[in-house]
C-alpha cells in the first residue's frame, strides 16, 4: 500500500527480474519493495512529499551479492609487507563496494594464507574490526566467508572458535599445497608466495617442504568435524579449486553444496551433476581467460554449467562481467543477473530476503545506465537508503 507523503518511487524504469525485463516503477518504503507497477502509475499514488527518481533509459536490477572475493585482504595489505590500518582499510573498501554495485560482500578472509601467514592473530584482528564497523554503520552488508587451508593443522582450532562464535557465514575448504590443485605446475607455488608474500628463496623454500609435510598430515576427521559443526549452525560449505572427479567425490563428504573455480570442465560437469553450485570468478569472464591457464569461466557457462559469478579478488569486475554475458550474447541479462544476485542468494540461504526484485523483499537496488557499452551505476540502494550516487560530467 502507498503512504502518503512517505517513501520513494523509482519511474520508467527497465526493471530486471528472474525471468524477464520489463518496464515499470517501484514503490519503496520502511527499506522494502512495497509495489512493482506497470507502465502506467496514477498520478494519484505519487505526492510532492514522496521521493521520486526517474529511471527512463536506466535498467534496476538487484543488488549484486558477493560470496567470494579476498578484496578486503588486498586493501589491508596492499603490498608485500605493508600493512594498511585496518579500520581505514575497511571504510575504504565499503564505498568501493558501494560504487560497484556490490550491496551484501561475505568478506573472504584466508586462514592459512594470505593474511593469516604474518600470524593468526592478524586475521582475527580484522575480523574484529570488521564486526565493529559493520555494527557501527556501514554503507553495504558486510558477511564472513572464512577460507580454512586444510595444510594449516593448527588453525582448525580457531576456526571452530570462530563458527562457534556464530560470525562465520559461509565457509570453504582450501588445499593449495604444491604438486595439485592449481599448483600442479613445478614451480608455481613457490613463484605465487614469492610474489605475494615477498619471501626469499630460502624461506619460500621452507614453506614448500612445510606444506608438503603437513598435506600428509590432515586429521580428515577433524576436518569433517568442523564441516559438521558449521552445517549445524546452517552455515553453507564450498570446495575450492576442485580438479578432479575425485576431489568432488571427497567435498561431498563434508556436506558442501558449492563448487568454487573447478580448474577444467570435466570436474565442473561432475560437480553440476552432483547438484553442487558451481562459481566461477569474475575477472575470468572479463578477461575472457583464467589468470593461471585453467578453465574459461565464459567456456563453462555457454555449456550450462555455472550458476554462479563471484569478483574472486576485483569487485569492480563484476557487474561488468554480468554485462559482457549479455552483449556477447551468452545468457540473457535475467539469467546474468541471477548469477550475480539470486542464485548466490540461495546459496547462502537467504533469498527470502534479498536477491531479487520482488514486493516484501529488501530494497537493495542498483540504477544501471549503459555508456559506451559499459554499465555504469548511477545509484546504489541498501536497504532503500541510496549508498551511492554518480553521474556523468559532460565537458564542453
Amino acid at each position: 500500500m502507498v503512504e502518503q507523503g512517505y517513501g520513494k518511487w523509482i519511474l520508467n524504469a527497465s526493471i530486471v527480474f528472474p525471468d524477464e525485463v520489463k518496464r515499470g516503477n517501484i514503490y519503496i518504503s520502511e527499506g522494502k519493495i512495497q509495489g512493482i507497477y506497470g507502465e502506467e502509475v496514477s498520478r494519484e499514488l505519487i505526492d510532492d512529499k514522496h521521493e521520486v527518481i526517474d529511471a527512463t533509459d536506466m535498467y534496476v536490477l538487484p543488488g549484486l551479492i558477493d560470496i567470494h572475493c579476498d578484496a578486503i585482504e588486498k586493501e589491508v595489505q596492499p603490498r608485500p609487507n605493508t600493512l594498511y590500518p585496518m579500520d581505514l582499510a575497511i571504510y575504504e573498501l565499503d564505498k568501493k563496494l558501494a560504487g560497484n554495485g556490490i550491496t551484501t560482500m561475505y568478506q573472504s578472509v584466508s586462514l592459512g594464507v594470505g593474511l593469516s601467514l604474518r600470524g593468526d592473530n592478524l586475521l582475527v584482528n580484522l575480523l574484529e574490526n570488521l564486526i565493529n564497523y559493520r555494527n557501527q554503520r556501514s554503507m553495504i552488508r558486510h558477511r564472513v566467508h572464512l577460507r580454512y587451508e586444510l595444510i594449516h593443522l593448527a588453525g582448525i582450532e580457531l576456526a571452530n572458535e570462530l563458527i562457534q562464535s556464530g560470525i562465520v557465514d559461509y565457509l570453504s575448504f582450501m588445499n593449495h599445497a604444491p604438486g595439485q590443485g592449481q599448483y600442479k605446475k613445478p614451480g608455481s607455488f613457490e613463484a605465487y608466495v614469492m610474489k605475494n608474500q615477498g619471501v626469499d628463496k630460502d624461506e619460500v623454500k621452507k614453506i614448500t617442504e612445510n606444506a608438503i609435510k603437513t598435506q600428509e598430515s590432515i586429521d580428515w576427521d577433524k576436518v569433517r568435524a568442523l564441516a559438521h559443526l558449521a552445517l549445524s549452525q546452517g552455515i553453507s560449505i564450498a570446495s575450492h579449486d576442485d580438479d578432479s572427479i575425485e576431489k568432488i567425490d571427497e567435498a561431498l563428504t563434508y556436506g558442501v553444496t558449492v563448487s568454487e573455480f573447478p580448474l577444467n570442465i570435466e570436474t565442473a560437469e561432475y560437480a553440476k551433476r552432483s547438484n553442487l553450485l558451481v562459481c566461477v570468478g569474475a575477472p575470468n569472464v572479463v578477461r575472457g581467460v583464467s589468470h593461471d591457464n585453467n578453465l574459461r569461466a565464459s567456456d563453462a557457462i555457454k555449456l550450462g554449467l555455472v550458476d554462479i559469478i563471484c569478483s574472486d579478488y576485483l569487485p569492480s569486475s563484476l557487474l561488468h562481467a554480468v554485462f559482457k554475458l549479455v552483449n556477447e550474447n551468452t545468457v540473457s541479462l535475467p539469467k546474468a543477473v541471477n548469477m550475480a544476485s539470486l542464485n548466490p542468494a540461495k546459496a547462502m540461504g537467504i533469498d527470502k530476503e534479498l536477491g531479487s526484485i520482488e514486493c516484501g523483499k529488501e530494497a537493495d537496488l542498483l540504477l544501471v545506465k549503459i555508456f559506451d557499452g559499459y554499465p555504469f551505476i548511477i545509484k546504489t540502494f541498501v536497504n532503500g537508503k541510496c549508498v551511492y550516487s554518480a553521474d556523468f560530467f559532460h565537458f564542453n
